[in-house]
């Protein structure tokens, strides 16, 4: 199902407790444009469909990237991309969105999302993957 711009918007600008709608716009802009240079294929279009036109063509346009951005890089970029963010404030926007993007995705797509992303991109997502992690001591 696709959520409506206003609910999407709503959702990424409640996450990450941004003003103004406008400021959640920009930064949802911003990821969905970096992360559709790393998906391809059936799996970026069912995306796509599952969210508003207005950001489903943000990322099916996607910014070039000259190589798969690993996650430090993928909150890098976006640092670059937002006017006034550092790399914290970029890391704040990029779980913003994409938490809200892997709860549209659904757990059957965000997991054959994250098998195109580098590895850290869980994280991202809020889908911190259990059998990754270090052995409790």
């Amino acid at each position: 199902m696709t959520l409506r711009c206003e609910a999407f918007l709503a959702q990424v600008q409640e996450r990450g407790e941004y003003p103004t709608a406008g400021e959640a716009e920009q930064a949802a802009r911003v990821v969905l444009a970096l992360l559709g240079a790393h998906l391809a294929g059936r799996d970026r279009a069912e995306l796509a469909a599952r969210l508003p036109e207005t950001f489903a063509l943000v990322l099916l346009n996607p910014l070039q990237a000259a190589q798969p951005l690993d996650a430090e890089r993928f909150v890098r970029a976006t640092a670059a991309w937002i006017l006034g963010a550092s790399e914290a404030t970029a890391a704040w926007d990029v779980g913003a969105v994409l938490s809200v993007v892997a709860e549209a995705a659904g757990d059957d797509l965000t997991g054959r999302l994250l098998l195109q992303l580098p590895p850290g991109y869980d994280l991202l997502l809020g889908r911190p993957d259990p059998s990754e992690r270090a052995p409790q001591s």
